[in-house]
């Protein structure tokens, strides 16, 4: 009779741990999580988020900006934060990822469609902003890292 090794797929471990274990490794092959594990993802995903908005919100108001809105939500999109300078309004979106390369790339084509439709919809309801130059910027943040703050970075398509 030979010696079972320890973690052998045979070995008194795997049993040991009963279904619960089995099940485990199925998913992590699967790729596949409980749909609690999910919902605490998105939930640490949606904490993640205000917080980097909170944080460009600082950024934005040290720079001396006057922040108008946040969060704001139209029919098919949402701009995380709308300020405004002088004769400026910027319409910024905000982006959290582990390095600002990501966040810089994290912007895609259908994301700024997205940005310009909500800012057509924020500028009907204020006519007063009508006058003043509009633009998209970005901020970016990653861990252990400034906020980035990059003027322009959005080609709003407002017509």
């Amino acid at each position: 009779m030979h010696k079972l090794r320890r973690g052998h797929a045979t070995g008194p471990q795997f049993f040991a741990d009963g279904p619960q274990a089995r099940r485990k490794s199925v998913e992590a092959q699967e790729g596949t999580a409980p749909a609690s594990k999910r919902i605490n993802e998105r939930r640490r995903a949606n904490f993640q988020g205000e917080l980097a908005e909170r944080l460009a919100a600082l950024v934005l108001v040290l720079k001396g900006y006057r922040i108008l809105a946040r969060r704001y939500r139209a029919k098919g999109g949402e701009i995380d934060i709308i300020a405004r300078r002088a004769g400026t309004v910027a319409f910024v979106e905000v982006k959290i990822r582990p390095t600002l390369d990501e966040a810089r790339d994290s912007i895609a084509e259908v994301k700024r469609r997205r940005i310009s439709r909500t800012a057509r919809a924020w500028l009907a309801s204020n006519p007063w902003a009508a006058a003043l130059t509009w633009r998209g910027d970005a901020i970016f943040i990653a861990p252990w890292r400034l906020p980035h703050h990059e003027i322009a970075v959005i080609e709003l398509d407002i017509g």
